[in-house]
Formats: C-alpha cells, structure tokens, sequence
C-alpha cells in the first residue's frame, strides 16, 4: 500500500518528525518479538564481557582494557535506537519531537564514531603485539591505553558536537515524515530543504579516515571491523541524492543492533582467556 506523505505549510518549520519505521503493519509484532529477543541477547552478551574483564585479573591487559570499553560503546549506541524502534513497533503514530530527534541524533552519532576510534586503537595494540613484541610493554603502557582511550572519547564527543550541530541547524520546512526507524543523518540530509554539502562533506571525511585508521588488524578484530565499516560504508560513503531508503534502512539495522550483539561472540568465542574467565565465574575449573 502506498504511503501518502504530507508536507508541512509554506515556510512553517517541522517540529515534530513522523518516523514511517521499517515494515508495514500487518509485520510490527512479528519484528517487535525478533528484535527484542536480539536487544536482549545484546545488552546480555555486552555486559557479560564488561563484567568478566572487570572482574577477572588476567584480563586486565590493553586489548581486554580495549574490548571492555568497545563493549560499553556497543552497549551505548544500539540502547540508543533499540529502545525506541521496539516501542514504535506498538504504535500506530511514530512521531518523535525535534529535541528528542535531536538527542536520539547526539548520543548515536556520539558513541559510534568513539567506536570507530576504539576499533583504532585495537588495530594499533594488535599491530604492537605482532610486530613488536620485545617493546609491547612500553608502547601499551597504562599510560598509553589510558591515552588513546580519552582521545577516542573526545573524538566521538567532538564528532558529535559538529555533527549535531551541522545536521540541526539546516532548515527542515517541507516534509516532516523521516522513512526510517530512528534519526540518522542520511535520511535527515534529504529531508532539509537548506543545502547540506557541508555536512555531506564532514560525513565522507569522518568515514574514510575512520577505515584507513582501523584497517591493520589480527584474528577476530579483522572480522569485526569488516562487518562494522562494510556496513557504515555502505550506508555513508555515497552521495545523499542515490540513498535508497529501503536498503539504508536495513543496512542501519545491520551495524545498529546485529553488529553490536555479535561483537562479544566474535571476539570471545574463539578467545581461551575469555572463555577461562566465564568458567571461573560459573564455578567450573578451566580445561
């Protein structure tokens, strides 16, 4: 069925956005039940690896000190949209106000470009740990991971700053209905009746240097990075006039949700510390 789509009175502001969300009607609680089993399974195998790094002394090493904040970003960004996607899947108005758009907007944005800096600095921990490995405890000192976890947090704050600015400053004076489930900047771009070249170009910077930053990794990182980048690259590093709603709306449910729970699988299920840690705080004696 098609949707009729209304805009908003000549020259009048929107307000409020009208999020059409990502299937009809007659599928809301069939997808209300999957993505609350994969949010569950999410929050469940992010906080697991937050408390089995915390609380389990031989992890307490750079790249775990780097995977247990990855798990948190995870944890972050997806509670960022989950939350919210579940609700309008039992609702028949999905309306978001624009402060609210706006805060959604932030604390994404936010988180998922800190990712992109984390994902950075375990590349770098794992470039040290291969090739130099007489000097590994120098260069991943307390100090230096310490350091790079500071400035990936800066960087996604200051991401997000420009970001959120860029995107809420534009005018948004003709259609107010956003055909996606959260607020994201593709859609929000070709929704603004002002000129977005600037913020089209902040966006394909951040990207491209985000992937030349993380691409010289090992083992299970390679495959995490892989999906995450394959993911946002496909939904970013493309001009907004060929964004094709339907496929960016799924690409973003890929690295929103799918990806953020399957990062503690890929990294701790070919992982023996992981897996040592997990036995001992069942009570069972690693093998």
């Amino acid at each position: 069925m098609k949707r009729k789509i209304f805009p908003q009175p000549n020259g009048t502001e929107a307000t409020e956005f009208i999020l059409l969300g990502l299937t009809n009607p007659q599928l809301q609680i069939i997808f209300f039940v999957v993505f609350l089993l994969v949010y569950l399974v999410n929050v469940a195998g992010n906080v697991g690896m937050i408390i089995l790094i915390i609380t389990d002394t031989q992890l307490h090493t750079p790249m775990y000190f780097f995977l247990c904040n990855l798990s948190f970003v995870d944890l972050g960004y997806s509670s960022a949209i989950a939350p919210m996607m579940l609700v309008d899947f039992l609702t028949k108005h999905k309306v978001i106000s624009f402060s609210s758009c706006a805060t959604q907007f932030a604390f994404f944005v936010g988180f998922v470009d800190a990712e992109c800096y984390i994902l950075a600095a375990m590349a770098y921990d794992c470039f040290v740990a291969l090739c130099r490995p007489l000097h590994y405890s120098t260069l991943m000192s307390k100090r230096v991971c310490l350091t790079l976890m500071l400035g990936s947090c800066l960087a996604g704050l200051m991401s997000l700053a420009a970001h959120t600015s860029l995107t809420f400053s534009l005018s948004y004076c003709g259609y107010n209905i956003i055909d996606h489930f959260f607020c994201e900047i593709p859609p929000l771009l070709a929704l603004s009746c002002s000129d977005t070249h600037i913020s089209e170009i902040l966006l394909f910077s951040l990207c491209a240097e985000g992937r030349l930053k993380a691409f010289s990794t090992c083992g299970s990182h390679l495959n995490g990075i892989s999906l995450f980048y394959g993911s946002v690259m496909f939904m970013y590093l493309r001009p907004t006039s060929s964004y094709s709603l339907d496929r960016g709306k799924w690409a973003s449910v890929f690295y929103t949700i799918i990806i953020s729970m399957l990062n503690p699988l890929i990294y701790s299920l070919r992982n023996k510390d992981v897996k040592a840690a997990f036995k001992k705080l069942i009570g069972k004696k690693p093998q």
